[in-house]
């Protein structure tokens, strides 16, 4: 599931020359990544800023090598087609945060419903308008509840295993697909090892954002939330909202559904589904941004949030006052920063 988020528009020189120690320059460096551009803005890196790109494509592409439904090759896509793989400590990582996640929010966040996204569609194979028994027939075998517990697989990484491996008891093969959390997650692994590297201010945008300190201006970052109308495939194009970091170490992730959809007989479906029906939601939320910690917590809690609609996203923040989010509905824009 592709979403998106753009800072605002800063220009930053890239310079070049920089020795071996600890610079108080800002650097960016740009590259492709999870099928578009990502984009790292940072200062205090110890290394060179070339040295910092080769380190950053090399993350990305161990992600991508790993994580990824639609490069054929990888750890996830062999998993998913019943091969055998050594689990990886990241594997095993992404996996522990999505059953978290499926526990937080029961199971309404679910990355093992991954035969549901491609019966219609918006998954890894191709699918469209499935009958009420295909859709019956797979809620059957997919689920969370299908599998063991994290520390259960955790236990073995660094072995060989497969798909069955995960099962708590003899069953269908599960398919996984972490599109919901994966690109949050890669914003993390990023941040991480820049902090390693004595980064103090940082903006990673990978289609997802973590940022953290202050932009070159002394402030903190600026990001815009885009316009959720249909038609507005230029992230950062058409910007309805604004905010601005005030210096905090954020996760920022907007989910909508005005981006991956198609309409049969006059009627709209989402790539929003929701894993405990089997269908498409059809409540009137446009796009949910959500702040949090982690960029792997807001990625989950923004998919999340599009599962369960206005309403229910609205209580929920009521009761954890550590989250920020800004909802919109057609014309209206609620923000719970306001």
């Amino acid at each position: 599931m592709r979403k998106y988020i753009r800072e605002i528009a800063i220009t930053i020189a890239v310079l070049a020359g920089l020795t071996g120690c600890e610079d108080s320059n800002y650097y960016q460096i740009t590259g492709y990544a999870q099928g578009g551009v990502y984009s790292v803005k940072y200062r205090g890196a110890k290394i060179q800023p070339g040295k910092v790109k080769v380190q950053v494509d090399s993350i990305l592409n161990l992600i991508d090598c790993t994580l990824s439904g639609y490069n054929k090759g990888s750890d996830l896509s062999r998993f998913n087609a019943g091969d055998s793989i050594i689990l990886s400590p990241m594997l095993a990582e992404i996996y522990e945060q999505s059953y978290r996640m499926w526990e937080h929010t029961a199971g309404a966040f679910d990355v093992a419903g991954g035969p549901l996204f491609d019966i219609w569609g918006f998954g890894f194979t191709k699918g469209e308008m499935p009958s009420a028994k295909q859709i019956q027939n797979t809620l059957q075998n997919c689920g969370t509840g299908r599998l063991k517990a994290p520390e259960d697989i955790k236990a073995l990484t660094g072995k060989k295993i497969c798909s069955t491996d995960f099962l708590k008891t003899p069953g269908v093969a599960p398919k996984l697909n972490f599109n919901a959390i994966a690109q949050g997650y890669s914003c993390d692994v990023i941040a991480k090892h820049l902090k390693k590297l004595g980064v103090t201010d940082m903006l990673v945008d990978i289609g997802e954002i973590y940022c953290c300190g202050h932009n070159p201006a002394g402030k903190g970052w600026g990001i815009g939330i885009d316009n959720p109308t249909d038609g507005n495939d230029a992230p950062g194009q058409d910007i309805r909202e604004k905010f601005d970091s005030q210096g905090k170490s954020l996760g920022i992730v907007t989910s909508g559904n005005y981006r991956k959809f198609y309409i049969k007989d006059g009627k709209k479906y989402s790539h929003t589904i929701d894993p405990l029906t089997g269908y498409p939601v059809t409540h009137n939320l446009l796009s949910a941004t959500v702040l949090a910690p982690t960029a792997s917590e807001a990625d989950a809690l923004a998919t999340y949030f599009m599962v369960i609609g206005e309403e229910a996203s609205k209580e929920y923040l009521s009761k954890h006052p550590d989250l920020e989010a800004c909802l919109i509905t057609g014309s209206e824009v609620w923000k719970s920063w306001e």
